[in-house]
């Protein structure tokens, strides 16, 4: 499949960041409830990144669904993104 050029850019941007930054992307989307493609691409990609750096996301993530719910913090010593309520 091929990925849409707005994933690629997001997916570039996360890439050149520091996980503080991404955590704080990925907090501002806390409670947002709008849905359009371009927040889909968005999400992804910043979900993929997580991946990619080997961070654990199941706090927020199951494989299919990403929760937006609660701000998260990382867990440095765990390499996790922990639920703040």
């Amino acid at each position: 499949m091929q990925q849409s050029i707005y994933y690629i850019k997001f997916a570039l941007q996360f890439a050149d960041m520091q996980i503080p930054e991404l955590i704080n992307i990925f907090n501002l989307q806390v409670g947002n409830r709008g849905w359009t493609s371009m927040r889909a691409y968005h999400d992804k990609a910043l979900i993929d990144e997580f991946q990619r750096r080997g961070i654990n996301i199941a706090s927020i993530y199951d494989g299919r669904v990403i929760c937006f719910a609660h701000s998260v913090t990382y867990d440095t010593a765990n390499n996790k993104l922990i639920l703040v309520n």
